[in-house]
């Protein structure tokens, strides 16, 4: 092992996953962009194994992000043992062909499965299902069944606002993967108390905040549109300094929050990794800077600012 790679396994930090018996690295890896970007097969290999030598084991993706299971799947091999890992299924046809109904979620997880070349998955998770949907229940019992099935070890429920809210007062989902970061903190008042008490796992997506801070003006993609005016209004100091600083702050700052267990973050860039997994070595971030960043939230922030689906 070089001494790089000793220094980004040290930093990254394990955690049980809430009441789950799953133990996950502080870093997780997310698979939308690699599916939506037609990142190729040789290239994911060297990012998902650059990945797991810094660390880190945790690996999310979802039926709807393109080839990503399929890429990830191949990438793995023969290191299955070594990864956690995380789909989400509800979107079989795209975003724009929600399915919540048991025959065809059931359906979807089990070609999840062959996608990803495992026998199991360590979290299966209902993807942004509607409150509306939750409430029917159906979409819940499809996932209960594929544990019971053994396709998977836990169940969990991936989004945010109301319907998050409900997925962790019904108590019957393991995990709660939702948006937190600089420019998303509703689930720190809404969701995560609640979650912490009853010891569900929770899962922060976009803990960069699409790095939106790092266009000059309005992004012409709508994805990174809302977080790109929001830290407009914000306006944290520390957005201004040296760009490692800026991740390593708003990292620090996700997993500073309490309840949370692992991040989830994207990229196609396998040398990312050990630069991500290097940032942490400054432990966790100060809490008078983490008192700064909230204060300045609840000054700031909009009503209207919700959680990012």
């Amino acid at each position: 092992m070089t001494p790089a790679r000793g220094r980004a396994n040290e930093a990254m930090e394990q955690r049980r996953l809430g009441r789950t018996d799953i133990v996950a690295s502080v870093l997780g890896f997310g698979g939308s962009e690699i599916g939506y970007q037609s990142v190729s097969a040789r290239t994911v290999a060297r990012l998902l194994g650059s990945a797991l030598d810094a660390g880190l084991n945790v690996i999310d993706t979802a039926e709807c992000y393109d080839d990503s299971e399929s890429l990830i799947g191949k990438a793995i091999g023969a290191r299955r043992q070594d990864v956690r890992l995380f789909t989400k299924c509800g979107h079989a046809g795209g975003w724009s062909g929600a399915d919540w109904r048991r025959t065809p979620l059931l359906a979807s997880i089990e070609r999840s499965l062959r996608r990803l070349k495992t026998d199991y998955v360590d979290l299966i998770q209902l993807h942004s299902c509607s409150l509306a949907e939750l409430r029917k229940g159906e979409a819940i019992e499809a996932l209960e069944q594929a544990r019971e099935r053994g396709w998977a070890r836990y169940i969990g429920y991936s989004g945010d606002g109301e319907a998050a809210r409900y997925a962790v007062e019904c108590g019957r989902f393991d995990t709660l993967q939702t948006s937190v970061s600089i420019a998303d903190q509703e689930a720190i008042e809404r969701t995560l108390p609640l979650a912490l008490a009853r010891r569900m796992g929770v899962i922060a997506k976009r803990p960069l905040a699409n790095v939106a801070w790092s266009y000059d003006r309005k992004p012409s993609e709508p994805y990174y549109q809302t977080y790109w005016s929001r830290l407009r209004r914000l306006d944290y100091p520390f957005l201004r300094s040296e760009p490692d600083t800026v991740v390593s702050t708003a990292l620090r700052f996700t997993l500073s929050v309490p309840g949370v267990h692992t991040a989830i973050v994207g990229t196609t860039k396998p040398e990312r990794w050990q630069a991500n997994a290097a940032l942490l070595q400054a432990g966790a971030l100060p809490a008078d800077e983490f008192d700064r960043i909230r204060a300045r939230w609840r000054e700031v922030a909009s009503s209207s600012w919700g959680g990012q689906v």
